[in-house]
This record gives structure tokens, sequence and C-alpha cells, in this order.
């Protein structure tokens, strides 16, 4: 960015007259009650993104008068503007389709209207990465507004938090553990506050992931989205953009600059340290893949195998966002892997992240955050899988799954869709065992379920009434943050798109391996050719109109983030 015109003097719309463009800009903002001296301010657009489908982003508008607070005590102009809203629950086939249109949307959008530094605002699952996707190439500078996550709810006694506990009951119901009254019951107490889920789903990963980058202010990842000190880091937010707005372009801190190789793999570390969602895979690979960053699955595996798990959160442990946030936050984390972390990374405050933590506070609470020599667990939470079944990897998330299933053969009981999933899941007559491996087929990216979180499989009603509680279960799609169990995912490429998944039968024996990072079809090279020349046509979808044609002409595997190749950096 350079030293250029400030304010609504920037970026000119063009009618081939400059002096008429601004008179003429300056008119209508008139009509919308701005003075004169105000509309000489430089600008700090608030991209915003609220809805009524989306309840993770109820309390966005009062956000946005927080911003706007900080803006215009800083001498600046606070101008909100809107972009679509992923609801995660509410968007068919499903959020990741409509990810890309976002990321578009609101790059688009910041390219195209007046503003000397943005504030993006979003905290659901899809939202927090399409945000931090399309204001990657921005050459203004940039700062991330968490929505924060939800607060528990009491019932009977018990915690109850979206959505870890969505599913455990669900599982419940499903084993005749809990009747059709008790499941309503619930079903009104899981999520009753605003913000996003509140464990270590999708939205907190990524909430973390952002602040580690750096993208975000210090200490926001985890505020809840009802707690004061939430609009306060919106006043802070508004008030540090007009900074950055306002300082000399050689001075600025553009989204490239903060989010580099280095500051992405520190994100990775935390991913793992966190114990967090396989889902911030796709969507880290997909922020990096703008700037030109690749991220190499067996890189991950080594950071994996260094970087321990040390919170205790749901779903892999007791605790909740707003007992992390209680525990002191994300610096907790940060500050017990200062040794793993590269340290000279730039973050939005101006300071390195070295500097940032080195101001820490000290307090930690141990239940919830464990130091690094007492961690939950002495890996970390995430690997990836290869082998001829996912030549292009495939994740497990071993902080969610059981380990004795972590080595070992089992027998296919293949499903080729979800229509055939719902239709036979339950059926008593089904042929199979607890030491079977479940797979899903045609739930990938490529899929007309556009790579939904079906990935978690429900165990089999007539297993589960048994007392089954994990199984190994294969598939393309990907599953919530907030699932647990035994789960491979984004097996790359994908069966719609002709991967090795689409040739698994009923019968066939899969070798899973953890400790070889390991997954294997045991059929023969010849009789997989075979299978291969016997299959039909694709059943990759082909919309003749619309964003859907878009999405699939030109969606990636999972492996490159399911980006679009053509909003990807040039190599």
């Amino acid at each position: 960015m350079s030293d250029g015109p400030k304010g609504l003097a920037n970026g000119l719309t063009n009618y081939g007259d400059n002096d008429f463009s601004l008179y003429l800009r300056r008119s209508f903002a008139s009509a919308m009650g701005y003075s004169r001296e105000i509309m000489d301010q430089p600008v700090v657009g608030i991209c915003s993104s609220p809805s009524n489908y989306n309840a993770c982003h109820r309390a966005m508008p009062e956000l946005v008068e927080a911003v706007k607070r900080g803006v215009l005590a800083a001498g600046g102009l606070p101008m909100d503007f809107p972009t679509i809203s992923l609801g995660e629950t509410f968007l068919n086939p499903t959020s990741l389709m409509y990810r890309n249109l976002m990321s578009m949307d609101v790059e688009e959008m910041i390219r195209a209207q007046p503003m000397d530094a943005v504030v993006v605002i979003g905290g659901c699952d899809k939202t927090l990465p399409a945000q931090l996707m399309g204001a990657a190439n921005a050459d203004v500078p940039v700062i991330s507004l968490i929505t924060g996550p939800m607060m528990t709810s009491p019932l009977d006694g018990e915690r109850l938090g979206a959505c870890t506990d969505c599913r455990r009951f669900w599982a419940k119901y499903r084993a005749g553990e809990v009747d059709a009254a008790g499941i309503k019951r619930i079903e009104g107490r899981l999520a009753t506050t605003a913000g996003t889920c509140a464990v270590m789903g999708t939205a907190s990963t990524m909430a973390c992931i952002t602040e580690t980058l750096g993208m975000a202010l210090p200490g926001t990842a985890a505020i809840p989205a009802v707690h004061a000190d939430r609009l306060r880091a919106a006043e802070y937010s508004g008030r540090r953009a007009f900074e950055l707005a306002v300082a000399p372009a050689a001075d600025q801190l553009l989204p490239r600059q903060i989010m580099t190789p280095k500051s992405v793999e520190n994100a990775l570390r935390v991913l793992l340290a966190v114990g967090g969602s396989t889902n911030a895979i796709v969507h880290l690979t997909a922020i990096a893949g703008r700037l030109g960053i690749k991220i190499d699955l067996d890189r991950l595996n080594v950071l994996s195998d260094e970087t321990p798990v040390l919170i205790d959160l749901k779903p892999t442990g007791e605790f909740y966002m707003e007992d992390l946030f209680a525990a002191g936050g994300l610096g907790t984390i940060l500050r017990e892997l200062k040794p793993l972390l590269h340290l000279d990374c730039q973050t939005v405050t101006g300071q390195t992240l070295g500097e940032r933590l080195a101001d820490e506070h000290p307090y930690v609470d141990r239940r919830v955050v464990r130091p690094m020599d007492d961690p939950i667990y002495a890996q970390g939470g995430l690997v990836a899988l290869f082998g001829n079944l996912a030549p292009r990897g495939a994740i497990l998330k071993r902080s969610a799954a059981d380990p004795s299933l972590f080595e070992g053969e089992g027998r296919a009981v293949v499903f080729s869709s979800l229509d055939d999933l719902a239709r036979r899941i339950d059926d008593p007559d089904l042929d199979l065992q607890a030491n079977d491996y479940l797979v899903l087929q045609n739930a990938g990216p490529s899929a007309p379920a556009a790579m939904p979180e079906a990935g978690y499989l429900p165990i089999p009603r007539k297993l589960a009434e048994a007392g089954v509680k994990d199984m190994v279960r294969i598939s393309d799609a990907r599953m919530s943050g907030t699932a647990y169990g035994t789960i491979v995912l984004h097996v790359s490429p994908d069966a719609a798109a002709g991967g090795p998944l689409g040739l698994v039968r009923d019968g066939d024996r899969i070798r899973l391996s953890v400790a070889e990072r390991r997954i294997e079809l045991l059929v023969d090279a010849a009789e997989l050719e075979r299978r291969q020349a016997a299959m039909g046509p694709s059943i990759k979808p082909s919309p003749l109109r619309g964003y859907q044609k878009l999405y699939y002409d030109q969606i990636l595997q999972a492996d490159e983030g399911c980006d679009f190749d053509f909003l990807k950096a040039a190599d």
C-alpha cells in the first residue's frame, strides 16, 4: 500500500474524472448523515457476517458497535459492510461448499470499497477461514475479531455445551440409554447463548489458529461470546486497526507479512497441542495456499511427534472453552510451546510473538492447561496416514480415538453414499461385527454431498445397543471438530474423483497402522485394476449454472485445502 489518498478519497469509482468521483461519493455519504469533517478521516472497514441462520454470530451487531467505538475514539471513520454468512447447521449440502464463495466476497469487498484498514468479524466454523482466505492478499491491514464461544448450561447437575455433548447424548439415545422425552430436554439445553461451540471444535480451533498466526489481538481467542471482555476486544481491535490505517506505508503490517511459513508452522503446532479439529488442516492449507505456502502432511507428522497435547478440553478431555479462558487463555499454551515456536513472527500488534509472550501474565490453571513435562498426551492430536487407499493422505485425530484400534486389520463394510448409509446402518440384518471397518464412499469434495461432516459414522444400532462405543470408520468426508472416535477422514483423492476409496468392496481387508502412518487396502493390484476398468461413470455432479457449477468445475482435493485452483497463489 502506498502513502496515497486516505479515507473516502481512496479507490475512487471510475467516471473518468476523479474530482467528480470524490464529489459524488461525498454527496452520497452525506445522505447517510456524515459530516464533512468525519468524511475527511481515514476509514476503517468493518466486515461483518450476521444472519438469523447463524447462532454463532447472534451477538455480532453489538461487536460492530464496539469496533466503531474504538475507531471513533481513535479519530477514524468506521464503515461496516456485510458479506454472506455461513451458519454451519443451516446450509445444504454443507457449509464447506460455500466457504470459498464467502472468501471471494470478503476479498472483493475489501478490494473494491474505500478503506485504509479492516476488521473482519466472524466465528462460525467456515467463517473464520473464509475471512482469512479472503484477506490473505489484501493491500490494507486486517485484524480478525472472533465472535467467541458459547457458555455452558446446567441440566440435572451436569454442564452441557455444544456440540460434543450433542453427539454424546445422541449416541446414548441411539443405544436406548436416553428416551424421547429425555433427548428433547437435552436438545433445549445444549446451546443457550450466542457464540460458537463451547468445546475445542472447529470454530474454537480456528480461533486459536487465528490468534497464533498473529491476525487477532493477543488473548482474544477464548473470550466467551457473551463476556464483556469480548466487547472490549472489539473496541481495541477498532482502535488498533485505525493505528495501522494511518501508519506510513513502510510501517504497515499487511496479512502477507503476518501469515508466513513460520507463522503457519506455529499454527500447526498449536493445532496439535490443543487436540484441535481435523477440519483445521483443510482450512489452514487453503489459507496458506492463497499465499503460496504449502502444508506438507509428512511435515505434519514430524510436528505431531514433537508436540504434546496440553489442554484437557472436550471432545478429548473434560473442560470447555470458558474454562480455557478462565485458565489464562491461549497465551498459556503458547508459553508452554515457546521452545518449539518461531518467536520472530510478526503480529497485528506490531510486536513479535516472542515479545507478546514476554508480556503474558503467568497465571495458569493446571487442571486445564498442562505443562510440557506433564502433558495430556505425549504426541500431537492429529496424524496423516498414507497408503494405497489414500495416496495423497488421510487424517486421523488420535487424541479423540481409541488406541486399542490403532494397529490391526478389519473387514470392510461399505456404504456407497450417504443415502446408502442412512438406509442400512441400523438394519438389524446388516452383516457386521465390532471389529469390522465401516467405509463410506462418495462423501468427499467432488461428490454431490460436497464433503459434509459425515465422517462420524454412527455406531450401527445393534452394536450400540450391545455396548460398542467405538470402531474404525473410514471415509473421504470430514467430521465436526466436536466429534470423537477412531475415524479416518479426508481420504484423498476422493471416491467421486476416481480415488481408490471407491474401489473398496464388502469383505475386503484393510490394514490400519497409526505407528507406521499407513492405511492399506489388502487387495492385489490386478484386482484393483479390474475394478477400476469396470467402474461406471463418475457421480461428480455437472451443474449447468451458478456457483455450484463453479464449485464442481474448480474444487481441489482435501490435501490442497478444497480451494479453487484459480484462487491459489501462482507457483
